[in-house]
């Protein structure tokens, strides 16, 4: 079967997409103007199908346009790993991780492992993708991401994971506030003030809201933060108290208590079931399992 059009034409016409623009496509790509509308107008001319509305100054994706555009940013993506996997039979000596982790872990968990890695593999290019552990979980399922850290949880069964750390949750709250001399801290003891929360979709979050569904509680927001410095002021200053892992609590000022009962967290690094990784980051995860006690 002979396709209608080859990567070099899917490049092109996902660069003028990206770039809202013939002249600049080219740009990015070091060709001619002339070069990126000739090869669009091929793509267009063999699928008999216009791919672009070409307006006074601007162009914009058809329907079908935006149909070509998803299918072909997945396809250059593959070709990209497709082109890496066969550089790495070379040897590891070059490559790239892609992880998504999360602030409160790329803050306090991973800065070590990162460095540790990189001296380790020099010519290896990390890449930290910053976003809450159920955005990392849609973007792995979706092929947007090859590696990213997530709840070791019922809804993350579908990918392969390797559990890395088990670390306590706990109360922060001011050094002068009255949980600050408790031994522990109940649930709803912990609801009847006023939070500071992480927004939906980060482990911290997910981790209140299942503390309050299982007890019944109500969570008094009173800020919304993922600033994890802008959460530690807020506390110090006494307008709330929240929960972070135990590492975290790092500093004069704030006090750490454990829950009644202590209460877990279960983080897992994971990859789409069946796609397998490259060999960078098949390193990256042996190197990370084969130092799970980081500073705490």
């Amino acid at each position: 079967m002979r396709l209608p059009f080859d990567l070099r034409a899917l490049q092109c016409f996902v660069s003028v997409a990206d770039q809202r623009g013939f002249s600049a496509a080219a740009r990015e790509l070091h060709v001619a103007q002339s070069a990126i509308s000739q090869t669009v107008a091929n793509l267009e001319k063999r699928l008999e199908l216009n791919l672009f509305h070409r307006h006074e100054r601007r162009i914009s994706l058809t329907a079908e346009g935006e149909a070509l555009y998803a299918h072909a940013k997945a396809l250059l993506e593959r070709a990209e790993a497709a082109h890496l996997a066969m550089r790495e039979l070379h040897g590891l000596v070059k490559g790239e991780v892609r992880i998504g982790i999360p602030s409160m872990l790329g803050s306090y968990y991973f800065p070590p492992l990162l460095m540790g890695f990189k001296a380790r593999h020099p010519g290896i290019r990390l890449t930290v993708v910053e976003a809450g552990t159920r955005r990392l979980q849609h973007m792995i399922n979706a092929g947007e991401l090859d590696l990213g850290v997530v709840i070791d949880d019922a809804t993350s069964q579908g990918l392969e994971r390797r559990r890395f750390l088990r670390e306590e949750m706990v109360v922060c709250v001011p050094e002068d506030h009255p949980f600050a001399g408790r031994a522990s801290v109940s649930p709803a003891d912990f609801f009847s003030e006023p939070l500071v929360l992480f927004q939906d979709g980060y482990f911290h979050r997910e981790f209140v809201d299942a503390l309050a569904e299982t007890g019944g509680h109500h969570a008094d927001v009173a800020f919304q933060s993922n600033l994890i410095p802008l959460t530690k002021a807020i506390v110090r200053q006494g307008f709330g108290i929240t929960t972070f892992l135990r590492r975290v609590i790092d500093e004069p000022g704030l006090a750490a208590v454990s829950f009644a009962p202590k209460a877990w967290l279960a983080l897992s690094l994971a990859w789409a079931r069946g796609s397998g990784l490259s060999r960078a980051e098949q390193a990256f995860v042996d190197f990370v399992l084969e130092h799970p006690d980081q500073p705490r």
